[in-house]
């Protein structure tokens, strides 16, 4: 992990570390989430191919406190180049609601999580401009258990 070598640097992982914060399972605020990024921002779940904006930008946390209400972001390394902040995580959390992707829905199976998860965020002036989100989710449906069998676990 490297280290912020400037102000800006250190005010971005501050930011990052309160827009996870605001979206951990115990405590979610979700206007709070979508309040960092900045206008015209926008967040990416690259695994869903799907881009938020405005409001919608909370969407994913609703969804993922859903499925997992004890959702918890462990923060392993941040990496500062500029503007850019990249964030090595996992999500963990325990499947006690409706999981919804873009194929439909996953009912709880009551299994825990450890997904591994890496974040790139472009922020300005303290916003948060992109944030381009990278879960493995093929570990997070075997973690559930339905990897082998996707398509029987799926309600549509």
């Amino acid at each position: 992990m490297n280290q912020p070598k400037t102000a800006e640097e250190q005010r971005n992982g501050a930011v990052i570390r309160e827009l996870y914060a605001s979206a951990e399972g115990a405590v979610k605020d979700t206007p709070k989430f979508v309040s960092f990024f900045g206008e015209g921002g926008y967040f990416y779940d690259v695994a869903a191919g799907k881009k938020y904006y405005g409001k919608e930008i909370g969407l994913t946390v609703d969804i993922y406190a859903t499925a997992f209400p004890n959702m918890h972001r462990e923060l392993y390394n941040f990496y500062f180049i500029g503007d850019v902040v990249v964030v090595e995580l996992s999500l963990n959390g325990t499947h006690k609601g409706n999981l919804a992707i873009p194929a439909g829905v996953i009912p709880p199976t009551n299994k825990e999580v450890h997904a591994p998860c890496c974040d790139v965020f472009h922020l300005k002036d303290g916003k948060v401009v992109s944030f381009h989100c990278y879960v493995a989710v093929p570990i997070l449906l075997e973690q559930i258990g339905v990897f082998k069998n996707l398509s029987a676990a799926i309600r549509k």
